[in-house]
């Protein structure tokens, strides 16, 4: 806990103005550091008549000016839980990184920042940093006082010899933590435009990536095997990528074997099953696509095992009753207004513009499949990561924030404007507004209104994983077994928590005001059945048992 009574710190104030004269100027000799910062009336942080509530101890702060007017600025983007954060940080982490890291687990273990807090300067300081976090609920001006005091704080937990001036001390939106330490800033992160991508591509127009100190640029690729080909070549330093492939460029599924980490996931729901308007009245079920030639955007997709997943439940074996061909999203409709397809399952916003114009109908969204499924996800390679560690950090920190800003319906207008643009997705706005608010024609004369069509989730569950290395070695998509060498009984967590970083996502969320869960693992409730990530195998023995395939 703080304590606020220092003996004789007086004394030492007036013997050190004796000895340095006339000490009426902002920035000062400390006598209690001896570094050179704050005012003359540094000394009365600990006097013993300093009120002990924070929220009291505002007015003594103004006038003792121990603040630049500059930390008013951040009213706009740092709130309660980053200053106290960053306080535990200081006084604890002492600039070590690992000892922040080793604060930061034991803060874990006390049940979270806000309990460690409160051990740490007593629940008076707990219960200012919990008001400040709601502070919605009071005025502006008492929320900017709250960030005030939280800026004072971490001044005093800076005060050592030499230490750097306030301002230097204190994190702005312009200039978060990490951005001056980044190995590269210059950086191409290759994408596909489909809204899947919406993190990705929003935070080169939006700022995300400006604000962590990247000259970033999002490069548009024509297909997911392009992506593939762009990462092996070390074309790109980072990329969008579909959620199974991380895994199955590891294991070498596909591909020569090339080790990919899952970052974070980019969006989850957000897909459909379109089918050509000629068929309108005679698809109801999985059973009626027997006979289709049906389009996914990559064989190592959510979309084909989903699909594969779906066909199953109607008796279809994807391998031997229908053909499942690969096809670029960007060329999906124009294949399926040619007849070279039937149906597609493919990433928005290709399922809404078949609606849009008059080649399709919308016959299921996958978040009826599975609800809050993966689907794409920021990626980048083994090799980028170790020669880049601290701008890869930060960089996923970016994509983790603008995840967090797109999890808000309120802000999914505006990031359809930015996103819609030649640049990106080269859409109609009203096209890709639909996909992101939920409100939307289906083609079948319906509208419909689900926000969540597609949402934005960053955390990458292990269950996550577990649930694609478990189809993974169910349809066997080489059909040469390799994933059995691969992906066997007692190897699925091994793969899952090599390939997704669980840890590291939670952590950045955290750093971001974000509240990722404590678990990895989870139990995953699907349109037909449940999938228990501790027994994967047991549960593809069961789908095969029960379907035949």
């Amino acid at each position: 806990m703080i304590n606020y009574s220092l003996p004789n710190t007086a004394d030492k104030w007036d013997d050190l103005s004796a000895q340095k004269g006339n000490l009426s100027e902002l920035e000062l000799f400390c006598a209690l550091c001896g570094g050179v910062h704050l005012t003359a009336d540094h000394w009365k942080f600990m006097a013993e008549d300093m009120p002990k509530d924070p929220v009291e101890m505002i007015d003594d702060l103004i006038k003792m000016g121990v603040y630049k007017p500059d930390i008013f600025k951040m009213a706009d983007a740092v709130n309660a839980a980053d200053l106290r954060k960053a306080l535990l940080l200081k006084v604890a982490g002492k600039g070590n990184p690992k000892r922040e890291r080793l604060v930061l687990e034991l803060a874990k273990q006390a049940g979270g920042i806000e309990n460690a807090f409160a051990a740490a300067f007593g629940p008076k300081a707990g219960e200012f940093f919990g008001d400040a976090i709601h502070y919605s609920q009071f005025s502006r001006r008492r929320f900017l006082k709250n960030l005030a005091i939280g800026a004072a704080l971490v001044t005093l937990a800076n005060c050592a010899p030499n230490q750097q001036s306030q301002e230097q001390a204190v994190d702005t939106t312009d200039n978060p933590p990490g951005v001056d330490n980044l190995e590269k800033k210059d950086l191409k992160i290759g994408f596909i435009p489909i809204t899947c991508a919406t993190p990705i591509i929003m935070s080169e127009p939006l700022g995300f990536y400006s604000k962590y100190g990247f000259k970033a640029k999002v490069v548009k690729m024509p297909s997911w095997g392009a992506v593939r080909d762009s990462a092996i070549a070390g074309e790109l330093d980072a990329y969008h990528m579909l959620a199974p492939m991380p895994i199955a460029m590891t294991l070498g599924l596909g591909s020569a074997s090339f080790g990919v980490k899952l970052a974070s996931i980019e969006n989850i729901n957000g897909q459909a099953i379109t089918v050509a308007n000629r068929y309108k009245g005679q698809v109801k079920g999985p059973e009626d696509f027997k006979g289709f030639t049906i389009g996914v955007p990559f064989p190592y997709s959510m979309h084909n095992l989903l699909l594969r997943y779906y066909l199953a439940t109607g008796g279809i074996d994807p391998d031997r009753d229908v053909k499942i061909r690969p096809i670029p999203p960007p060329d999906s409709i124009a294949q399926l207004v040619a007849g070279d397809i039937d149906a597609y399952l493919m990433p928005d916003p290709f399922n809404q513009r078949a609606v849009f114009e008059d080649a399709g109908f919308i016959h299921k969204l996958t978040k009826e499949l599975w609800e809050g499924h993966p689907c794409c996800a920021f990626a980048a390679s083994d090799a980028w990561i170790e020669e880049n560690p601290n701008t890869f950090r930060a960089l996923n920190k970016a994509i983790i924030e603008a995840a967090g800003y797109a999890r808000n319906p309120a802000n999914r207008p505006e990031i359809a404007q930015a996103i819609s643009a030649r640049a990106f997705l080269n859409q109609p706005v009203e096209v890709v507004e639909a996909v992101l608010t939920g409100n939307f024609e289906d083609g079948q004369g319906n509208t419909r209104n689900i926000p969540d069509r597609i949402d934005f989730d960053p955390y990458p569950w292990q269950s996550f994983a577990n649930w694609i290395s478990s189809q993974l070695l169910r349809w066997d998509l080489q059909g040469d077994g390799k994933v059995k060498q691969v992906i066997s009984e007692g190897k699925y967590d091994e793969v899952g928590q090599k390939i997704f970083l669980t840890d590291l996502a939670r952590e950045l969320a955290e750093e971001v005001g974000q509240a990722p869960p404590d678990d990895v693992y989870r139990i995953e409730t699907l349109a037909f059945d449940i999938f228990d990530p501790t027994k994967p195998q047991e549960y593809v023995d069961q789908q095969i048992k029960k379907y035949g395939v």
